[in-house]
């Protein structure tokens, strides 16, 4: 029997707004492996993989910045899946030499155990000067003060042959604020997470390559009252081990430029050796080439998205919605009330992760999930 084909589906917990699952320390992979496993495809963001120390690879997942998943959704890129990255590690300026050497030797071990490609390591021309804040809703942001200099060392990694971009940036301490033991405890909002969003949006939107984030901070005293979810974080002196699993087979962004958009599976021409417009530079003919990929993944084939049902009004979702893609909205706690009924959108809802695995796999049989639940609407004749 012939095995029912991937449903691309997109998995979707924004960053920084104290999701009960999926605002801590990789607390959603269990869940981005189940719904990996339902779809056959999943494409989904670094906060949900990012555990720390903690990670997990499967061909399944692909690894794809926020910014630039939202632009997939909206059919500005294409996805094309790859054996490995060379991985360029970029260093803020501002850490201090000692936790300067703890990353290095993260990398270092990276290497050797792992097998990554890494390198070239280049350090920022001035320090990045990163602040934390939060918003009136008590969702996190941050301010990058010196973003040129983030920019010019991603140039120079990129110019050096990097293909995808760990960036390390020195954070301000805050190990006496009510805020950050309220997160270690269960309570909180990743107070991080929005300055971190805030430099692998503008690095990657900047380089059009792969880019995640890890924080450089000073080790924490032991809490006895830590919670499970924020414990990832406590096991070493840095968050650089997941960034740099997750980004070394982190999907190629292709940029889909005045090509069909969101509503194509593939451009005319693509898949047949016919021709694409644009100037034949070597840019473009590396384009032409990517575009050709059988592998590559198409936004105009996502099957579904699965978001918070709190959490709707997100780039990637609304895009999705726009298009009639089946949204399916998970009961998980947040900040926000931003729902299905607020934004006027049709969404299935779930109740968990493992119930919305159970419409995936609906969805990739052709099963209606209106047919899972009872009593069933009667179907009603249309007047002559």
């Amino acid at each position: 029997m012939t095995p029912t084909a991937p449903l691309l589906t997109l998995l979707v917990i924004p960053t920084g707004i104290g999701c009960a699952i999926g605002g801590y320390a990789g607390d959603g992979l269990p869940a981005a492996r189940l719904l990996a496993a339902a779809s056959g495809c999943l494409v989904t963001h670094p906060n949900v993989m990012n555990g720390a120390s903690l990670y997990w690879s499967d061909p399944r997942i692909h690894y794809v910045e926020g910014s630039a998943l939202d632009r997939f959704a909206a059919g500005e890129l294409a996805l094309r899946p790859v054996r490995r990255q060379r991985l360029g590690l970029l260093l803020d300026a501002g850490i201090e030499d000692s936790l300067r050497l703890r990353h290095l030797q993260v990398a270092e071990g990276c290497r050797a155990s792992l097998g990554l490609e890494i390198g070239p390591v280049v350090t920022t021309d001035r320090p990045l000067e990163v602040s934390l804040s939060s918003g009136p809703s008590g969702m996190s942001w941050g301010r990058l003060g010196q973003p040129d200099a983030l920019l010019r060392a991603g140039e120079r990694l990129k110019a050096l042959g990097a293909t995808a971009i760990a960036v390390v940036s020195r954070f301000p301490d805050d190990d006496g604020s009510e805020a950050l033991q309220a997160y270690r405890q269960g309570s909180g909002v990743d107070g991080l997470a929005g300055a971190e969003a805030v430099i692998s949006h503008l690095l990657s939107g900047h380089l059009g390559l792969p880019c995640a984030h890890a924080p450089a901070l000073a080790p924490l005293e032991p809490d006895p009252r830590l919670d499970p979810r924020a414990a990832g974080e406590e096991l070493g002196y840095t968050f650089l081990a997941c960034v740099l699993v997750g980004l070394s087979r982190a999907p190629d962004l292709v940029n889909l430029g005045d090509g069909p958009g969101a509503g194509a599976s593939q451009p005319a021409g693509a898949g047949d050796g016919g021709s694409l417009p644009g100037p034949s530079s070597g840019a473009d003919l590396a384009r032409r080439a990517a575009m050709a990929d059988p592998g590559l993944l198409w936004p105009g084939t996502i099957g579904a998205v699965v978001a918070p049902a709190g959490a709707l009004g997100g780039g990637a979702v609304l895009a999705c919605a726009e298009r009639g893609v089946p949204l399916i909205a998970v009961a998980n706690p947040c900040l926000l009330q931003v729902t299905a009924g607020a934004l006027g959108l049709p969404a299935i809802e779930a109740a968990s992760y493992s119930e919305a695995a159970g419409l995936l796999l609906a969805l990739r049989e052709g099963i209606s999930p209106a047919a899972l639940s009872r009593p069933l609407t009667p179907l009603v004749p249309l007047p002559s």
